[in-house]
């Protein structure tokens, strides 16, 4: 991201099944990284509904959206000059 934004190093972009799951998967990212002491300039609002949650970590910003959502916007295409890295495996963050 940093060739064409300037503001970070990577979008982590991930999709969700449901509204609550995209709360479950931020607010176990964000705790995950607090045990490290990695804390987000964001926070999660229990219960949103707005089905795009950011957790900005300065140089890496987590985009979760509910699927649909992510469809909508489609920030791959918007930011579609960004290298793509793909994750190697599917599942938790670890």
């Amino acid at each position: 991201m940093r060739k064409v934004s300037g503001f970070c190093d990577y979008f982590v972009i991930m999709s969700a099944t449901s509204l609550r799951h995209v709360n479950a998967l931020a607010l176990n990212i964000q705790e995950d990284l607090e045990k490290e002491r990695i804390k987000s300039l964001s926070k999660v609002t229990p219960n949103d509904e707005s089905g795009w949650v950011v957790l900005d970590y300065v140089s890496v910003i987590v985009h979760i959206f509910y699927k649909p959502i992510r469809e909508f916007y489609s920030l791959e295409r918007l930011w579609s000059d960004a290298k793509k890295v793909r994750s190697s495996s599917r599942g938790a963050l670890k």
